[in-house]
């Protein structure tokens, strides 16, 4: 049998937090392997663990996977949360792509300078309310399903969910004129494995903060 999957990443968000939803939606328990200094990082590229030399890295079905899109593709295919044809796979493809546009708007936002700060908030608050929002919101209600694809959950769904939250401690505002998403919100977040994950102690890791950004300083060097 094969053993839980393995996460190589430092103790915080970034660009592993999506793939610790999907594992955690699908029911998945999994390992973490916390990078907390440049040598745990330089141990990982010279052991020939890191195609591009880059985190983060999953174990999983004995291969070492890189590139954050290539294993959320993989968990989603493995645990049936991507479709049930090439037709149902291209929207899912097309709304997380459009996600991750803003997904990282808020990701990279705790790096960016002071004085650039209001400005970028400003910024991703407008694209959320008049883009992104409205266009999920869109699909949701021309189905009148309970997913956005195929009514059946998929990787779209979690990771939309994600965002919702990941928006909703930007500015919880901005949700409130959109009721199928908080709906779905709802919906999903009430899943038993999501439930779970959501709860305090879970692999869940909490928000961006100035400790975070210089330990991420320290181990990439940027």
């Amino acid at each position: 049998m094969a053993g839980k999957p393995k996460l190589h990443y430092f103790n915080a968000r970034g660009r592993m937090e999506p793939i610790r939803w999907l594992l955690a939606a699908a029911g998945v328990e999994f390992e973490e392997q916390f990078l907390e200094s440049a040598e745990d990082l330089e141990k990982l590229k010279n052991d020939g663990y890191l195609m591009f030399q880059q985190v983060p890295m999953v174990e999983i079905d004995g291969m070492k996977l890189v590139q954050s899109r290539a294993i959320l593709n993989y968990i989603a295919s493995k645990y049936d949360l991507y479709g049930k044809d090439i037709k149902e796979r291209a929207l899912i493809d097309m709304y997380t792509e459009g996600m991750a546009d803003l997904y990282e708007m808020i990701l990279l936002l705790p790096l960016c300078r002071p004085e650039e700060k209001d400005t970028k908030i400003a910024l991703i608050q407008e694209k959320t309310k008049n883009r992104y929002f409205p266009a999920f919101e869109k699909v949701l209600k021309s189905h009148e399903q309970d997913y956005l694809v195929g009514n059946k959950l998929s990787r779209a769904d979690i990771q939309l969910v994600e965002l919702l939250y990941f928006v909703e401690e930007l500015d919880p505002s901005l949700i409130s004129s959109f009721p199928l998403l908080q709906a779905l919100k709802t919906r999903i977040s009430n899943l038993p494995t999501l439930k779970k994950f959501l709860q305090p102690g879970s692999p869940r890791k909490p928000p961006t903060n100035a400790k975070s950004v210089e330990e991420a300083r320290k181990i990439f060097k940027f």
